[in-house]
């Protein structure tokens, strides 16, 4: 019964941060600092999510084969390359670092 209390208390979050969104004054979003903000605030989210999830293991900082399949993707990115190369290259270097047991 403790899952579907936090599933409810989840819904009722996500949905009062959706009405505090649409209750927010348009004068408010017209402002040059909040409308750069609210461009770059997801990207920084995104980052610190990925950096999280590639070198953190519970409370220690770790350096393994999803640290090689990001930086594979970072240079992918560098050179242009389309999104689904840069996640396969990603996919295929930390697979390859994991198969070889460096990761």
């Amino acid at each position: 019964m403790n899952t579907w209390i936090a599933i409810g208390v989840t819904v009722l979050g996500c949905y009062a941060v959706k009405l505090a969104g649409l209750l927010v004054p348009a004068g408010a979003m017209e402002r040059p600092f909040v409308r750069r903000l609210a461009a770059l605030l997801p990207v920084a989210l995104l980052a610190a999510l990925t950096a999280q999830q590639t070198f953190a293991d519970g409370h220690a900082l770790v350096l393994d084969a999803r640290a090689a399949g990001l930086g594979a993707a970072a240079v992918a990115l560098v050179l242009r390359a389309p999104f689904l190369l840069v996640v396969a290259s990603a996919v295929v270097v930390t697979a390859g670092v994991r198969a070889v047991g460096a990761g």
